[in-house]
């Protein structure tokens, strides 16, 4: 089998006083790649909404098209799974030898993809989000070759931009989803009734909450939550 993985994240910099970061992906079969495409851009035209989806472009008007999007999820063949890092300030390269923030990106990029089994073949497009992109896909793909040995499963690495892909789109939406659930819980951010509404009904339909993790052998809708340790000086 071959497939496609659509990487985004969200509250991803190092200083920016959030206490989360949200990395993840939805990952579609190449085999009916194009007409899952077509499907999901039909529902957009469905509901008169040609503009990119975002989290943050979600309105009263728009609710209905992005409670539609997540039932489109759960009836068709995708997954989504999300790397989920909470108390970001405990976060110390220094201790923990990762060296620098952008050492535990790839980290955290590994532990995102290495559950794929490696019987298949995987094409990784990651959303572009700096200038840095190109040099970020190479280290991704040296560190998976080392990890299997010159033989890695992941054979194709590419930026594009979230509007160039409808599944970057629905990608955005969950990981969204996940850091505003996980942010509220927090206490850093206020109460929104229409994102909570949207929130509920991803819970319902995924029969987990977003602010914790899910079992390890979940496929269809898995979140792994790694929380670092704190260190006593």
């Amino acid at each position: 089998m071959k497939y496609n993985l659509f990487v985004d994240e969200s509250c991803h910099l190092e200083h920016d006083k959030i206490p989360i970061m949200c990395i993840g992906y939805i990952k579609v079969p190449k085999l009916v790649y194009a007409e899952l495409r077509e499907a999901l851009l039909k529902v957009k035209f469905q509901f008169q909404t040609p503009a990119e989806i975002k989290w943050s472009k979600l309105s009263r008007s728009r609710l209905p098209l992005y409670k539609c999007l997540v039932d489109f999820f759960f009836d068709n063949p995708l997954e989504f799974r999300c790397v989920l890092v909470k108390y970001k300030d405990r976060l110390s390269h220094k201790d923990f030898n990762q060296g620098s923030h952008d050492n535990f990106y790839y980290k955290m990029m590994y532990y995102l993809l290495r559950p794929n089994p490696s019987g298949s073949q995987y094409r990784v497009f990651i959303d572009i989000k700096d200038t840095r992109g190109k040099d970020r896909l190479l280290k991704i793909d040296e560190v998976f070759k080392n990890h299997h040995h010159g033989d890695s499963p992941f054979i194709h690495y590419q930026n594009l931009r979230s509007h160039e892909s409808v599944f970057f789109q629905l990608a955005d939406l969950f990981i969204g989803s996940v850091a505003y659930k996980n942010r509220r819980v927090s206490g850093e951010l206020i109460e929104n009734k229409l994102k909570d509404e949207f929130v509920d009904y991803l819970e319902q339909k995924s029969g987990f909450v977003l602010n914790e993790g899910t079992p390890i052998w979940e496929s269809k809708f898995n979140i792994f939550d790694f929380q670092p340790k704190s260190i006593v000086k």
